[in-house]
């Protein structure tokens, strides 16, 4: 597992292993925008967006280095993969650039693990045909650890780029035991990314020494309002609530 050396951490490393999410449903246009605002001022690695927001997204984050992503098969993974590659192709058009897909989780529960291969390199396949990365979400609150190893060697051989814990809507997210498991059980190429939960620097800080290098998240401003003050020897600043939008 890496080291985490806070003295030698800049801002921009921080801040590119953000990906803030935009994705309750009761979000309202002007939420979007700020938010997307606010990954511009912070310069994140994406924003997570629903589908529908993506040319919104892409209009204003265009000339930024935060680039715009969004979900397929979301939140729960059962859509047949023909519908997975079709919303796919319009998140791509639309100007998408990062795809975070959500398994066939029953699939993989009852052992149709070629199925599962499929359904994640049909996506990735369209997805990398356009230049873009796919991040595999498992949603590890519905698995057990073999169920979770599994998916984590079905989506380094379907060509995934990121295995992910979770979507931010089921009963629990990130676990410190979940991204260890993943990390253990996927090559050094294929990244990890947390989602559900991390909303402090301190939280972000934990799961980076475990390997992790994406969170979902939009306690953004928090974490790297955070950074900023004990960097600068002030005291650290309060988490953000839960009710801010986040996962």
């Amino acid at each position: 597992m890496p080291t985490i050396d806070f003295d030698t951490l800049t801002e921009h490393d921080i801040a590119k292993t953000i990906d803030h999410s935009l994705l309750r449903p009761e979000l309202d246009d002007a939420f979007i925008e700020d938010g997307c605002r606010l990954a511009a001022e912070y310069d994140v690695a994406s924003v997570c967006v629903r589908p529908a927001d993506i040319p919104r997204a892409v209009s204003l984050l265009d000339g930024t280095d935060v680039a715009v992503g969004s979900v397929i098969g979301f939140p729960h993974g059962g859509q047949p993969t023909a519908t997975k590659v079709f919303e796919a192709r319009q998140a791509l058009a639309d100007g998408a650039t990062e795809l975070d897909m959500v398994i066939q989780i029953g699939a993989l529960k009852s052992g149709r693990d070629a199925d599962v291969q499929a359904d994640i390199a049909a996506v990735v396949d369209v997805a990398h045909g356009s230049g873009a990365i796919v991040k595999v979400i498992f949603e590890n609150a519905y698995l057990t650890d073999d169920e979770k190893i599994r998916a984590c060697r079905l989506t380094e051989a379907a060509g995934g780029d990121f295995v992910k814990t979770s979507t931010g809507f089921a009963p629990s997210g990130a676990t410190h035991d979940d991204l260890r498991l993943m990390r253990a059980n996927t090559s050094t190429h294929i990244r990890v990314k947390a989602a559900g939960g991390v909303r402090t620097l301190d939280a972000l800080l934990e799961v980076m020494a475990l390997g992790t290098t994406r969170i979902g998240a939009t306690a953004t401003k928090t974490i790297i309002e955070d950074f900023r003050a004990r960097k600068a020897g002030r005291a650290p600043i309060a988490a953000a609530p839960a009710s801010d939008g986040s996962y």
